[in-house]
């Protein structure tokens, strides 16, 4: 799992303003990962972080089964740190300081080569390069799933994140068999302001078999070819991504909502992404799979922050 682990300062947007400090960004997803998972299955976070957490870090992995930590690397850099501010239940405003930056190839290279089934998360949209990612893909032979999600924010002078669009859209895709958006990133990688209810069926285009995009309480909706199998790591396919496949045959599905949560948002997608990828890994159809994810970000909204966050996931799964 490639991310990058955050120190989050989160500010409720009730009267209470309460203020919680805790370990977010890929923490939400090796929880989510660890809860989904089969029992054969272990969690490797590829996750540089700076020194002057990282033995912090250590102990937050050391509270998840079924981690492995040794694929951690510190570096010489303060850790990311992200201020979320919400306005409302959805709207929110992220300030991200730090400096822990994009992984070289080599030492990446090393790391991947461990796993059998990837799952890139840019949490900073900094984990990698558009070069280094198609490298990744050409020296990996096994499934790669994906949260594009902050690859469509930049960054001003003070921190402040904005929403932007992605250069090239198409070719970050074609690097992944499974991408993740939500509404709004989905709109931003389409050209010219075009519905986000078309995303899923451009990105089959482009060339993933998986396309998925969460809205919220809006819910989930997703398209894959109709010739992917079942089975993740039967999606391997030559280095260098799929070819464009214009018109493909897909089928598609959705999970509604059926009530709404209060509580805190903050790091739904990237549960829902993990236990999603997680269930398929260990035998689910794409329904059940998205049925459980969904279950699980929902008992993180009223969860707030990483820690503590996997054994609250353990009883979400439906053997």
């Amino acid at each position: 799992m490639v991310g990058t682990l955050v120190w989050d300062r989160i500010v409720a947007h009730d009267r209470s303003g309460e203020v919680v400090e805790r370990w977010g960004g890929i923490g939400y997803g090796i929880a989510a990962a660890a809860a989904a998972l089969s029992r054969q299955w272990r969690v490797l976070p590829i996750v540089r972080v700076g020194r002057d957490m990282h033995g912090h870090a250590l102990d937050f992995i050391s509270t998840v089964d079924g981690v492995d930590a040794s694929a951690m690397l510190s570096v010489d850099a303060p850790t990311n740190r992200v201020e979320l501010c919400y306005h409302s239940a959805s709207e929110r405003t992220e300030r991200l300081t730090g400096g822990v930056g994009c992984w070289p190839w080599a030492e990446l290279r090393t790391r991947i080569a461990r796993c059998d089934a990837l799952l890139v998360n840019f949490v900073s949209g900094h984990e990698a390069t558009l070069e280094t990612t198609r490298r990744l893909r050409g020296g990996f032979k096994g499934p790669i799933y994906a949260d594009l999600h902050s690859l469509f924010l930049g960054t001003r002078a003070d921190g402040t994140r904005v929403p932007r669009p992605l250069d090239d859209p198409e070719a970050w895709v074609r690097c992944f068999d499974a991408v993740q958006l939500n509404e709004a990133e989905a709109r931003l990688a389409l050209p010219g302001g075009a519905s986000s209810e078309r995303m899923p069926d451009v990105a089959l285009g482009w060339g993933a078999g998986l396309a998925v995009v969460t809205g919220g309480e809006a819910g989930v909706r997703w398209a894959a070819r109709r010739d992917l199998n079942a089975d993740p790591l039967a999606w391997r396919t030559a280095g260098g991504g799929r070819s464009p496949v214009p018109g493909a045959r897909v089928v598609t599905g959705s999970v509604t909502i059926s009530s709404a949560l209060r509580g805190d948002p903050t790091g739904c997608g990237d549960v829902w992404g993990a236990a999603f990828f997680g269930r398929l890994l260990s035998g689910d159809s794409i329904g059940t799979a998205a049925e459980t994810a969904t279950r699980f970000a929902a008992r993180n909204v009223v969860h707030r922050g990483a820690d503590g966050l996997f054994q609250a996931l353990l009883h979400e799964v439906v053997p």
